[in-house]
């Protein structure tokens, strides 16, 4: 048990540690923006690390880093996301099983749906996770969704991170009813809440509403209840919006600080040599990345490139030998 509670911890403290570089790099203009995580690190770990990575897939959002970390993602190939290097980022979402995070607010939720139908059209046995937040969960797009997946019984689970925020809005003040999981019900589904501080708990939440989703009992709600100790994004104050005190009541509940006191102290430092060396290397490799070719600014946009796409295209091409 030690071991393995051991070896989550590593995970987390690995995605705070890069989560706070990607705000330094973010502040010293190599990233230009990111979405922090802090404080979201069990849910997110403890979620990811219940999935069966040769048969189920995960559909993330942008504030989903300490995921791809359990995941096993390369973070420098994950991160490229952020500096437009490639569509997507550099990393394989048919091998790793992370798609590419999505920065629409609830639109990896109706990606998961559509391929959790698909899983269950041919038979594979594997099943999808979404994630979003309590802001997100007000979005038309879900409740559809939802709907869907219940109407089919599709074998997807629903991971809500609710911190407390929908950017600077309350969840009190957006979430009818004052729970995301009660929506379940609704739709005819499974939904529990779970203490989204506690790495153990969410991963086994996690693990039986996968292990029902792939026998065939359809799709859980999970709403892990955790708290955004950071901004909504770096382009964010929450001074403006929330109180110190309720800052400092969840500090006190720190998912790494409650895993690592049930281990021994060398535990979490050896936790933190680790990570340490994880970021220096991916900061190093994030800052060596090339530039994306600037005439991929007209790849792709359409099928068959339309006559403005073109000018455009020559107007740039001119200007660089101007």
């Amino acid at each position: 048990m030690d071991d393995d509670l051991r070896d989550l911890l590593r995970l987390m403290v690995v995605a705070r540690r890069l989560d706070e570089e990607c705000v330094a790099l973010q502040r010293q203009g190599v990233l230009p923006a990111y979405a922090p995580a802090l404080g979201q690190e069990a849910a997110q770990v403890g979620s990811a690390a219940a999935l069966d990575l040769e048969r189920d897939f995960a559909f993330p959002t942008y504030r989903e880093l300490g995921a791809a970390v359990a995941m096993g993602v390369d973070p420098v190939a994950y991160l490229a996301t952020h500096l437009n290097i490639w569509h997507g980022g550099l990393y394989d979402p048919s091998a790793t099983h992370l798609a590419p995070f999505n920065a629409v607010v609830g639109g990896p939720v109706t990606h998961a749906v559509g391929w959790a139908m698909g899983a269950q059209l041919d038979g594979t046995g594997g099943a999808a996770i979404t994630y979003f937040g309590d802001g997100a969960s007000s979005q038309g797009d879900v409740h559809e969704a939802m709907n869907f997946a219940g109407v089919y019984r599709l074998p997807v689970v629903f991971f809500c991170q609710s911190n407390g925020w929908a950017i600077s809005v309350p969840t009190d003040q957006q979430v009818a009813g004052g729970s995301v999981a009660a929506r379940a019900a609704g739709y005819g589904i499974e939904g529990q809440q779970v203490d989204g501080n506690d790495v153990t708990a969410v991963r086994e939440a996690t693990r039986d509403a996968l292990q029902r989703a792939r026998a065939g009992g359809g799709p859980t709600v999970i709403e892990a209840i955790t708290y955004r100790m950071g901004p909504h994004s770096t382009s964010d104050d929450p001074r403006r919006y929330r109180s110190t005190e309720d800052e400092r009541a969840w500090a006190e509940r720190d998912p790494i600080a409650r895993t690592a006191s049930s281990l021994p102290a060398e535990a979490l430092s050896s936790a933190e040599e680790h990570a340490e060396a994880v970021v220096r290397e991916t900061g190093e490799r994030l800052r060596a990345l090339p530039p994306p070719p600037g005439d991929e600014l007209f790849s792709f946009v359409y099928r068959e490139p339309t006559a403005p796409l073109l000018d455009q295209q020559r107007a740039w091409k001119e200007s660089q030998h101007a």
